[in-house]
């Protein structure tokens, strides 16, 4: 597992494309600026979605986890 420290974590497992992203965006826009965002989903989909996001949105994906069927996200607010 990851070292990473997180402020908010957030459980998108069991939700499909677009949920953990608006639920992503939702809960980064209630953040403060350098907290770190911990987002756990089932949605292999969201590999790409939340990569694109943050690149799109300057919020950094700090580490990407996999195991088993949930993938672990790490991002920081810009």
């Amino acid at each position: 597992m990851s070292d990473i420290k997180s402020n908010v974590e957030l459980n998108c497992e069991g939700l499909n494309c677009p949920l953990p992203i608006l639920k992503t965006k939702k809960t980064i826009d209630g953040m403060q600026s350098g907290e770190v965002l911990k987002i756990s989903t089932t949605d292999p989909g969201s590999v790409n979605d939340m990569d694109s996001w943050a690149k799109r949105t300057g919020n950094e994906l700090l580490e990407h986890a996999e195991q088993g069927a949930v993938h672990t996200f790490y991002i920081r607010k810009k």
